[in-house]
């Protein structure tokens, strides 16, 4: 299955909800009137679009019609044009320093599949040819070693590990070096799960990266946060607060094959302005994707 239609399948529970309400907003309503106006506003949010995005759809929508009438462009094609002009600037993938190891921090709340990131990061690293290392920094899990000790096994690919309850930040500063003495280009960190309203843990968060810094000048150098999409708007929270905490670099989207609220993507980027790096469509290695704006714009809307 090719790139595209790998991720028009993982939006297809958003995609079909949207685009079918749409349809029968403007088939019952010929005309653009305050109510179908106000219909098509709800369905967009209802896909959780966020506020602004939705609001900038509707006035294009409505610009279009009094200029050209049902002749001009359909509500579909305008609002994939505006969803694509949000990510005008977005970089995605992943940065890479011009010399020594690009460390690259995993973040995030408990359960929006942080590990399994990492690992498929270190797939899409090792695919490229280049070298990578894991530090497996979320030290209170209990599954969580052995997960990426599997991966690493599969991929090939070395796994720095301390013992459960280890201070991850001592597990990080001996990654580094290992990274190094390997002469890895990318360091994979993946930190223990966080609710993003708990302050203790985001000081121990900033402390394991303080470490890091003092190793390596300027790490981490990608800070990704990886969030679950059927948590829909809940995630711009997270987001809120992890960048406060630890200024991210870049977001990684899981599980948008699993629900109807893929809008929040587009939430998320309007209203924080952080590049979207990858989203998740599926359980398979290979189903973590840069992220695409125009792809992703025809396949929320797709017809």
């Amino acid at each position: 299955m090719g790139i595209f239609a790998k991720i028009k399948a993982g939006l297809q529970k958003t995609q079909q909800k949207l685009v079918h309400e749409i349809r029968r907003i403007v088939t019952l309503s010929p005309k653009l009137t305050a109510s179908s106006l106000s219909d098509i506003e709800a369905a967009l949010m209802s896909a959780d679009l966020g506020l602004t995005m939705t609001r900038q759809i509707v006035a294009a929508v409505q610009k279009s019609y009094e200029s050209q009438g049902r002749g001009g462009e359909d509500v579909l094609t305008i609002a994939r044009r505006e969803v694509e002009s949000a990510f005008a600037d977005n970089q995605p993938g992943l940065r890479k320093e011009s010399s020594g190891v690009t460390v690259v921090s995993i973040v995030g709340v408990n359960g929006t599949g942080k590990t399994t990131t990492t690992a498929k990061l270190a797939r899409h690293i090792h695919e490229r040819g280049e070298k990578c290392v894991i530090a497996a920094c979320d030290t209170f899990r209990a599954a969580a070693i052995e997960q990426l000790r599997l991966w690493g096994q599969k991929l090939d690919v070395p796994v720095i590990a301390g013992t459960y309850g280890a201070d991850a930040a001592a597990v990080g500063h001996d990654a580094v070096t290992a990274a190094r003495a390997r002469q890895a280009d990318y360091l994979f960190i993946d930190t223990a799960g966080r609710l993003h309203t708990k302050h203790n843990l985001m000081q121990e968060l900033q402390k394991l990266h303080r470490v890091i810094g003092k190793q390596a000048p300027g790490a981490p150098h990608e800070v990704l946060l990886v969030l679950d999409a059927s948590t829909g708007m809940n995630a711009l929270n997270q987001a809120r607060e992890f960048h406060k905490a630890v200024p991210l670099t870049g977001l990684v989207i899981t599980k948008l094959d699993g629900t109807s609220k893929g809008g929040m993507v587009v939430s998320i980027r309007k209203e924080l302005g952080i590049p979207v790096k990858f989203i998740g469509v599926g359980e398979q290695a290979d189903d973590l994707q840069e992220f695409d704006a125009k792809q992703f714009a025809e396949a929320l809307f797709a017809e």
